[in-house]
């Protein structure tokens, strides 16, 4: 069992891997709801209801990007992002059930962002970059902190 301010640290990562999973799973059932539409009509639409002109710069890589995709594509990115919110929401239940697998999962993950929010900084310094770093180093030393309680538990001398 973890010290109670751990328990809570891991409650507030599981709800945030669960939120994470469950936003991702309904983005991918609006992508379902995409398919059969003229998504090239759509976005110019969507553009002209927030007043932006299509023939633009970054309007345009919005509209080259929707007439891009086709049912195919839709059905694969939804397929992805099951799979990704399955291994969130996963996570989470693990974390509230305090699992090891799950708090290495969670480590293993915080640890691969790290070296491509450390480049982005280093491109651009923001702060929703230098934040999501911040956060994710958190949750990586919440995680390494747990994980050695656990083991310092197991092992004691």
């Amino acid at each position: 069992m973890t010290p109670s301010g751990l328990r809570k640290s891991l409650d507030v990562v599981a709800a945030i891997e669960a939120a994470k999973g469950v936003i991702v799973l309904l983005a991918g059932f609006g992508l379902l709801g995409l398919l059969h539409r003229d998504l090239h009509a759509l976005g110019e639409e969507l553009l002209a209801q927030m007043h932006l002109n299509p023939a633009r710069e970054y309007p345009r890589i919005f509209i080259d990007l929707l007439s891009s995709l086709n049912d195919a594509r839709l059905w694969s990115m939804a397929g992805m992002a099951l799979l990704y919110s399955t291994i969130r929401l996963v996570e989470a239940y693990g974390l509230w059930k305090q699992k090891t697998w799950a708090e290495w999962l969670a480590l293993a993950g915080g640890c691969i962002y790290l070296p491509f929010e450390i480049y982005e900084i280093y491109v651009k310094v923001t702060v929703v970059r230098v934040s999501a770093l911040v956060f994710n180093l958190l949750i990586v030393l919440l995680m390494t902190r747990v994980l050695l309680q656990k083991r310092k538990n197991a092992h004691p001398k």
